[in-house]
């Protein structure tokens, strides 16, 4: 039987190592996993999400969650036993009685990276042994449509159609429907009121849904972690403010946005003051309440910088993708990344299926700097292949040595799907 490749030792050089919280983490493995398997039988875990996080040394943080993910095509190929695994166990958890899976996704039939997570992910349901097929919302897609990637595997598109309460493509309607696609437009009238299990459900996508709300469960979620391992819940949790009545392209409401932004910046600065932080400076990320992709961020150092947006960055700010404007937003703390890789700035994406952690990436912009979002356009990806799933910290090493570093990102992310299983639960009530 041939090796697999060798988990990859990526050019992570840390400033501020985590070693303290790392630490901690570490000393308390047995209790952590016994809360994890508490809570997530209490809530349990929407079907699949990403965490983007952000390592200061000092903080280790969640700065967004994605219950839609895309990226699975830049995912380690030694994990997708664990993916298989976890995406069995999803489903059937979810749909006991399906043998079949719709799989809807977004309407990018152009964005090849898209197509070949898209075809990523098909194959990952086949392998778990469930009959899959795609069924696009595109207009465009009226026909059976066959599309060869750049890696050389084919993907086939069919346009969805409904039959009285259920959905599906041709000859195929399954009892269990899989969403690659956001609904940020709003949901669709073909998705409405079907009686398939739809995964995640639609009242979830960022047409209701807000980052907000997200952090507010998770800053319970963190209160509740830092209480059983005896820390301060800041280590884990960026602080946030909400400002709604934004109109960037007006100018409306960015004297309310300023007064919300340096009051948030005073509470950072006195998070700083209290930690003997005195080697770096806060910083806000203002970005769209709902949304992806990325869009509509920005990163200011001083609140007062709001006043004086140029037109780009105004425009940057009014649209967000299918060209929804930005009303409302929310102020995070920003939280610094130095990890690097390949001597570029480096965020860890964090993927789980079910309740388990499948794998992820380095997302790497050799444009950004250590505040800036990475998350735009000249972003690349390097894998990262956890460490028996991110689950098996090994304690004879250094707690900052890369099977520590990963069990690190899997506790912090597995908080963040926590709190999206609170999100799950207060949607379906």
């Amino acid at each position: 039987m041939p090796l697999l490749p060798a988990v990859p030792h990526l050019e992570t050089a840390l400033k501020g190592p985590l070693l303290a919280i790392e630490q901690k983490l570490l000393s308390n493995k047995a209790t952590i996993e016994a809360w994890f398997r508490c809570q997530f039988r209490a809530t349990p875990a929407p079907f699949y999400a990403s965490v983007d996080l952000r390592n200061a040394g000092f903080k280790l943080a969640p700065v967004d969650t994605n219950l839609f993910p895309a990226g699975f095509n830049n995912l380690h190929p030694d994990l997708r036993p664990l993916a298989i695994a976890a995406v069995q166990h999803g489903i059937e958890r979810a749909c006991p009685v399906t043998d079949g899976v719709l799989l809807i996704p977004e309407n990018h039939t152009r964005n090849l990276y898209y197509l070949e997570n898209l075809c990523t992910l098909a194959g990952l349901i086949s392998d778990a042994g469930y009959a899959v097929r795609i069924g696009s919302l595109n207009p465009d897609i009226t026909t059976e449509t066959a599309i060869e990637l750049p890696s050389g595997r084919p993907l086939t598109l069919e346009p969805i159609v409904r039959e009285a309460n259920r959905v599906g493509v041709a000859g195929f309607f399954p009892c269990a429907v899989l969403l690659n696609n956001d609904l940020s437009s709003g949901i669709p009238d073909i998705l409405k009121d079907i009686e398939q299990v739809m995964l995640p459900p639609p009242s979830l996508g960022w047409h209701s849904r807000t980052k907000s709300a997200h952090f507010t469960h998770y800053r319970d979620v963190a209160q509740e972690f830092a209480e059983l391992i005896d820390c301060d819940p800041w280590f884990f949790d960026p602080l946030f403010s909400t400002c709604e009545g934004i109109d960037f392209k007006n100018g409306e409401g960015i004297d309310k946005l300023i007064e919300t932004s340096q009051a948030l910046m005073t509470d950072i600065q006195a998070a700083y003051d209290g930690h003997g932080i005195s080697n770096q400076t806060p910083y806000l990320i203002v970005k769209a309440d709902a949304g992806t992709y990325g869009m509509g961020v920005m990163s200011i150092q001083d609140p007062q910088e709001l006043a004086a947006l140029n037109k780009n960055a105004r425009k940057k700010m009014t649209s967000g993708k299918d060209g929804l404007s930005t009303e409302s937003v929310i102020i995070q703390e920003g939280v610094y990344t130095f990890e690097t890789v390949q001597d570029a700035v480096a965020e860890p994406v964090i993927y789980m299926i079910d309740h388990a952690v499948v794998g992820g990436f380095y997302r790497v912009h050799t444009g950004k700097t250590i505040t800036d979002n990475l998350n735009s356009p000249g972003m690349f990806f390097e894998p990262l292949a956890f460490s028996d799933a991110c689950i098996q910290p090994d304690t004879r090493l250094n707690p900052d040595a890369a099977p520590n570093r990963f069990y690190a990102y899997g506790v912090v992310a597995r908080l963040a799907l926590v709190a999206a299983a609170r999100e799950l639960k207060a949607a379906q009530a």
